[in-house]
């Protein structure tokens, strides 16, 4: 089966581990449900963050929802000057028969800005 990768990002309010943890679980409910993805079709997931974001990782949320058997790692994004800030930014990778014309990017809050085209 091939493998795709889906894009999806959000913003948070506050650098708060309560925020950080919400926020991510609601980014990946989305991009689940958008794109009808089962938990064991999931392969990895890539979670970034702008360096104002530092309270926890979002790679817990996935954990809180029971993923503890994916390959889930949380690095920092580039500062650029003048780049979107409090930013979280996900790269799941699974398996799937669908073609990268089906597969949905999430973009929710503040990171609306980031892909116009895929925001809700």
């Amino acid at each position: 089966m091939p493998v795709r990768a889906i894009r999806g990002a959000t913003t948070i309010d506050e650098n708060t581990v309560d925020e950080i943890i919400k926020e991510t679980k609601h980014l990946l409910r989305k991009m689940v449900e958008e794109n009808n993805i089962e938990k064991d079709d999931i392969i990895s997931i890539i979670f970034s963050t702008t360096r104002d974001i530092n309270a926890t990782f979002p790679a817990v949320a996935a954990r809180e929802m029971g993923w503890t058997d994916i390959a889930l790692m949380c690095t920092n994004e580039m500062e650029v000057p003048g780049s979107l800030q409090m930013c979280i930014r996900v790269l799941m990778h699974i398996n799937t028969k669908k073609t990268y014309r089906k597969i949905k990017y999430v973009y929710l809050k503040g990171a609306k800005v980031l892909r116009p085209e895929f925001a809700e």
